[in-house]
């Protein structure tokens, strides 16, 4: 056999291998899931931050943390910012499950210190009408939900093989007149392995400070001692909200290319994720480059060994191409949900 092909066969054994050892643990952490009586899914605040970002990412099934090497860096791995080594927008843009508009905005630049990266994910809610027990068709007003996070980031790297990153954000969501803020960091690492060129990319995302519900909504009227009359039934109390983690996250990916040429390459990854607000599960894509990676055509499938699992089928495609001296790049996504309507994103990129 020639040596290229045992490279390949190399490198096809060992994402094979990664699978099989992840799916007995992840069958495990799933029977001990589903035998307990409490579920981790629903305990965290500002849940938009575990939707993906970028439509190469999506249509890879997630499976990016070692391939990223794009603005996209700054919500997947911060240490693939350093890849960054131009001046770069990108722009994305999804209509999120019921009429939601899930956008995200970044701009890079690299400097003697690193890439530095600023970024924006904004999430926002249609108007919708207030109803109350005593008006349930509604009162005539209307209301919003809306989240964002403000993220700082920094990708540098140290060798030619490792790289390292990290953001720091300020994240808030509103509903009508409340709202709740925090502050997270991220933190990232990306190595080129000698074995074929294979990627070992690793992340935390979302190790922050608990949010909590304030506002004017939650201001009611109290009677303190409703069995008694002559008292004052309208004081004025303020209603005691919770405190919730943010959604903690960790991802450990495989990337590697199982062919390439001067003409076509086809890459292949991996990436396991262990979140605070659910089980442990799988992603797993793929992308084939075409014509020195003008054409792009992308798959790949998420959540896998995940019980009930919302995501799982996902395709898509990109562009890339040179009007000297700007580079534009476009991509798109495809995304089958369970029990929701699929999902179409859209991203944009622009290098100087």
């Amino acid at each position: 056999m020639k040596p290229r092909n045992v490279r390949r066969a190399g490198l096809a054994a060992f994402f094979v291998g990664a699978l099989l050892v992840a799916a007995p643990a992840n069958a495990q952490e799933t029977f001990e899931g589903n035998t307990r009586s409490v579920s981790k899914r629903g305990t965290t605040a500002a849940d938009f931050l575990s939707i993906p970002v970028g439509a190469r990412a999506a249509a890879m099934g997630n499976a990016i943390s070692a391939s990223v090497d794009d603005l996209t860096s700054i919500y997947w791995n911060p240490a693939g910012l350093a890849a960054v080594r131009q001046g770069n927008v990108t722009a994305e843009y999804a209509q999120w499950l019921a009429d939601v508009d899930f956008n995200f905005f970044a701009i890079a630049a690299p400097t003697g210190a690193g890439t530095i990266g600023l970024a924006i994910t904004s999430m926002r809610t249609p108007e919708m009408e207030v109803t109350t027990v005593d008006d349930q068709y509604g009162t005539g007003e209307t209301f919003t939900a809306s989240s964002y996070a403000l993220a700082l980031s920094l990708g540098r790297q140290l060798t030619d093989r490792f790289g390292v990153g990290a953001s720091i954000k300020y994240v808030s969501e509103r509903i009508w007149n409340s709202n709740a803020g925090g502050v997270a960091m991220d933190i990232g690492t990306m190595f080129v392995t000698p074995f074929s060129g294979i990627r070992l990319g690793a992340s935390i995302s979302n190790f922050g400070t608990k949010m909590q519900l304030t506002g004017d909504d939650l201001l009611v009227k109290v009677d303190i001692d409703p069995n008694n009359g002559g008292n004052n039934e309208s004081n004025r109390a303020f209603l005691s909200t919770g405190e919730f983690d943010m959604p903690l996250t960790m991802r450990i990916g495989l990337a590697g290319e199982v062919f390439q040429s001067d003409k076509a390459r086809l890459t292949l990854a991996v990436d396991a994720l262990n979140p605070n607000n659910s089980e442990q599960y799988v992603n797993v894509g793929a992308e084939l480059g075409l014509a020195g990676d003008l054409l792009m055509i992308r798959g790949g499938y998420s959540e896998l060994f995940l019980a009930d699992n919302v995501r799982s089928l996902t395709v898509g495609a990109g562009l890339n191409y040179r009007f000297a001296p700007l580079y534009l790049s476009f991509d798109y996504s495809y995304e089958v949900m369970e029990y929701f309507t699929d999902i179409n994103r859209f991203t944009v990129s622009l290098r100087w």
